[in-house]
């Protein structure tokens, strides 16, 4: 990709907006602003009894509470996994025996960078949850196929919850 007159725009506590002229092709020279994002980390944690936990959380972008999979940012250099046991344990209090790769996503690649990084864990022990300070999550406990049914329906409508169910259960 060619650019030029990068420049960035905002620096925030979680991303920077940073614009920039792309050529595309023949069609020449064309402006564009891009929201940096450290990238972050989704894990849904599948029980023996072929529950999983889901979290249920107020999104302030969005104006309400919605129900997803664990998550949570990448810190600069951190291995994905780790970062995926870390927010697993801090947002429900769930330690993994395993964590398998459902691969990853970009959710929304016309304006962030940002990649997610999806895991399914297993064998699952429960623990203590250590939100952070501004965190007040409810941990809801649903069959999976109950959960893609909520999907299909409109019921959870978060990205990375979504495709991390439905690749969970395709397996």
């Amino acid at each position: 990709m060619e650019t030029r007159d990068r420049k960035i725009l905002f620096k925030g506590l979680v991303v920077d907006l940073e614009q920039m002229e792309v050529k595309i092709g023949e069609k020449g020279w064309h402006l564009f602003q891009i929201v940096r994002h450290p990238g972050g980390v989704g894990v849904l944690p599948l029980h023996e009894d072929g529950t999983v936990t889901l979290i249920r959380q107020l999104r302030p972008a969005v104006d309400r509470q919605t129900l997803e999979i664990p998550a949570g940012r990448l810190d600069p250099g951190e291995d994905p996994a780790a970062c995926g046991k870390r927010e697993l344990l801090e947002e429900t209090g769930l330690v993994a025996a395993n964590l398998e790769s459902l691969g990853f996503m970009y959710p929304s690649p016309g304006v962030f960078d940002e990649a997610i990084h999806l895991f399914l864990a297993t064998g699952l022990q429960q623990g203590d949850a250590e939100p952070e300070h501004y965190e007040d999550i409810e941990t809801v406990r649903v069959p999976l196929q109950d959960a893609v049914r909520m999907v299909a329906e409109g019921g959870i409508n978060d990205g990375k919850t979504a495709l991390a169910i439905f690749r969970a259960a395709s397996r």
